[in-house]
This record gives C-alpha cells, structure tokens and sequence, in this order.
C-alpha cells in the first residue's frame, strides 16, 4: 500500500513539472513589458531587446573569436597519424623492411618482395620565430575587438537617442491632440452659442456657416494629429524591437535630463573606434615587415611501425630538429604588402582628423540647438498666457455680441497654434539636451552607460586575463 501512494505520490509530482515546463518555456521567451513605459524603461528594453543592439554582440563575439584565432599561433601543434598500406615497389618494400626490423643477408635488393606495415606516428612542430608576424596579428586582432566594441557603443548611443526622441515625439503627438480637442470643443462650445443666437436673430448666417466650416476644420486637424501620434507610437515600438503591443507611456513632466558640463567629443565611441582602427593598421604594418625575416620551426615526430603479411616485425623511430626558412626573392611582394599597409595607416589616421573635425561640427550644433530651445521654451511659455487670456475674453465679449465669429475663429485658431508650439519647444528642449548628450559620447541615463560585453573597457579586462593563453 505504501509503495503505490509513493508511485501515486511521483506520478503526481511528474505531471506536475512536465505542466509547467511550457509555461516556464514561455516566460523566458517573450521577457514581461511594463504596462506603462518611462523613457528610461524603454532605452534600457532598447539596448537590450533590439535586433541593431543584438547584432553589435554577435560582431563583437566575431572579433573575439579572431582573437583566439590569433593566439592559437603561440601554441605548439600536436598530430597523429596512421596507415597501412601494401607495396612490392622495391624502395618502398626495402624502407618496410628497415622500419620493422626484419632486414637480413637474404634478402635481394633488387627483388624485395611484397611487404605491409602498419604505421601510427605523432608529430609536434612550434614555430620559434617569424619576425614578430603573429604578434602582429594578435595586437591588430584585439584591436578590432576593441573597434568593434566601439562601433557597438556608437551604435547604441545612437538608437538610445532615437528611443528619448521618438518618446518624447508620442509625448508631443499625445499633446498636440488634447490641444486639437480642446480647439474643437471650444469651437462647438462658440457655435452652440451661435446657433442660439442665429436662433433669436442675433448672429447672421453667414457667421453661423463662418463657424461651422473652422469646426469641420479643426477635427480634421484633430484626425491628422491622431493619426500622427499612432504613427510615432509604431515608430517606438520599432525602435524597442517589438512587433506589436500598446503603447502607455508616462511622460514624467519633472524628469529632466542633466545637460553635461564638459562638452569635449574625447569620450565619442566613434573617435575611439578609430583610435583601435589605427593601431590595428599600425600591427599590420609590423606584420607586412615580418615577410622579411626568416622563419625557424622546431619539429620533432615519433613512429612505430609493425608489418603483418609476409613479414612479421615491429620497429619505433623518432627524428626532431630546427629547421629555418628564408625566401630571397619573391618579385617584390613584400614591398608591395608593406606599401599598402603604410597607405592603409594613413587613409585611416585622415579618416580620424576627419571625423573629430565633424564631431566638433556635431556637438557645437547640439550646444546651439539647446540654447535656441530654451529661448522658444521661455517664449511660447509667454505666448500661450497670453494667449489664453486673449481667448477667454473674446469668448465672453462673444456671447454678448460684441465679437463676431470671425474674429473668435482667429483667436482659437491663435490660441491652438500657442499650445502646439509651447508642446514642440518642450518636447524640442528635452530632445535637444539627449542630443547633446549623444553628440559629446555620454549615454541617456547613468544606468545604461554600460552595457556588459558591450563596454571596450570589459573588453580590455577580458583581453588581460586571456592574455596568457
């Protein structure tokens, strides 16, 4: 009885985990979202979820893997080999002789027969010197990591700017919208009056068709301003590497990023992308001039021998050695190799003065792109207060006649306009201080500023302890 309540007990406990095996599967494959998105939520799922920043790991464990490449030179190599094989080529059939032993006074020279042997052999070779040419290759090789791990960094310090931008564009279309509603409903609130008034014999019909037609007119621009901000909200979605989903989004109206104090580009991943790229072109100029020199290789092989049909014998053998290698001409070559690694060096030191010339270019406009974004913040700030109350009294001298509907349009059209304009220069501040940020090599948030593998910093640890490989 005991026994079948344990197996009860098991088969219970079986179905149990084989049930939640698919759910578990399911969880680790599509990661839990937020139900409301804050802009540093949707920087940190970006770097992490989408495919750009996905595809910068798989180029980076790719230069890695060059890096093993590279140090698997500095390490002996260690074969083995067998055969066997069936001859009565008399130089062959007298070199199976030797091997196993079997060589006596009888045998004919000439005519040694038919022999078998069955070989097994080991073969270790280390190269002692080639001019420094692997060497060369492992520092350009790990060079490359560290560019590549730049790219990387370049990469996502773009696409964390684009998640800041296309948020806070929502944010803009999200407001643009309220203020296209508010445009209609104080239109519908003016024409209800209107119509009361045409109603009494007050108000012309012209005025009342004035009216109406801007109300048709304002929720069209309410339609296009909800069609734009369903556009922005897809554009988001994109950039999180999500294929579908709703979009809530917290706006977080007293979050401000810190505008950065020093607005030097050295800290640019570009910049130092092409700092690795130089001295990887620096390594392979060493490695070009290494053609030049000898090579030397110890070598060193041990064999057994053993012959089955018609010789029976057995017989063990080693050789090792130095052996060195030193090409005198080659058609001039290696001048050439070396000529273009020289060229390669200094298209890729240009390319460098280039780039800093444009970064400096790129960051100086960010500064005055932030600098006229707070001047329009402070102006239309200014804008809709008056604005707003040039519209609270036209509507109230409307109701009494004083105003004709042409002229409340105006003012609600003015009124609408300020609102938009107040919501770009916010949305505008807010995107111009991320951008200076992108444009002097600092990340959105502190937090993601490093990203794992992604930081060459990481990179560098990891290439020092792997070092003595």
């Amino acid at each position: 009885m005991r026994i079948r309540k344990l197996s009860l007990l098991s088969l219970l406990l079986f179905l149990a985990v084989a049930l939640s095996l698919p759910t578990l599967s399911m969880a680790d494959a599509q990661p839990a979202l937020p139900a409301v998105w804050t802009v540093q939520q949707a920087v940190r799922f970006a770097l992490a979820n989408s495919p750009d920043s996905r595809i910068t790991r798989q180029r980076i464990d790719a230069a890695r893997a060059m890096v093993r490449q590279s140090k698997a030179a500095f390490y002996p190599r260690l074969g083995i080999s067998s055969q066997y094989s069936q001859t009565n080529n008399p130089m062959y059939s007298f070199g199976n002789i030797l091997n196993l032993g079997a060589f006596n006074q009888s045998i004919d020279f000439n005519n040694p027969g038919r022999t078998d042997d069955l070989n097994l052999a080991a073969h270790l070779e280390y190269r002692l010197f080639n001019g420094g040419r692997d060497l060369a290759g492992l520092g350009a090789a790990k060079a490359s990591v560290t560019a590549s791990s730049s790219d990387a960094q370049a990469l996502l310090g773009q696409l964390g700017f684009e998640v800041v931008q296309s948020f806070f564009v929502i944010v803009q279309a999200g407001e643009t919208v309220q203020a296209r509603q508010s445009q209609v409903e104080a239109i519908s609130g003016s024409l209800a009056v209107a119509r009361a008034r045409f109603e009494a014999g007050a108000l012309l019909r012209t005025d009342l068709l004035n009216l109406e037609v801007q109300e048709a007119d304002a929720r069209e621009n309410l339609i296009a301003a909800q069609h734009g901000l369903e556009l922005a909200k897809r554009g988001f979605l994109n950039l999180l590497g999500l294929e579908g989903g709703q979009v809530v989004l917290d706006p977080q109206p007293d979050m401000v990023l810190p505008v950065p104090l020093d607005t030097s580009c050295d800290r640019r991943p570009e910049l130092q992308s092409l700092d690795a790229v130089i001295q990887a072109a620096e390594a392979r100029v060493r490695q070009a001039e290494a053609d030049r020199y000898p090579t030397a290789d110890a070598f060193a092989s041990y064999q057994v021998d053993k012959g089955y049909d018609p010789l029976e014998g057995s017989g063990n053998s080693w050789l090792a050695g130095v052996k060195v290698n030193y090409t005198l001409f080659e058609g001039n070559r290696s001048g050439a190799v070396i000529a273009e690694a020289k060229i390669r060096l200094i298209e890729a030191r240009e390319q460098r003065r280039k780039l800093t010339l444009a970064i400096g270019l790129e960051a100086e406009q960010a500064r005055l792109a932030l600098r006229q974004a707070e001047e329009r913040l402070q102006v239309t700030g200014k804008m809709v207060e008056l604005a707003r109350e040039n519209a609270r009294l036209n509507r109230e001298r409307f109701k009494e006649g004083v105003v004709l509907s042409a002229d409340l349009v105006d003012v609600e059209n003015r009124l609408t306009d300020a609102r938009v304009r107040q919501v770009a220069a916010k949305v505008g501040h807010r995107i111009a201080v991320a951008d200076l940020r992108r444009a002097v090599g600092l990340a959105q948030f502190e937090e993601s500023a490093e990203q794992g593998a992604l930081a060459p910093a990481s990179v560098a640890n990891n290439q020092n302890k792997g070092g003595g490989e």
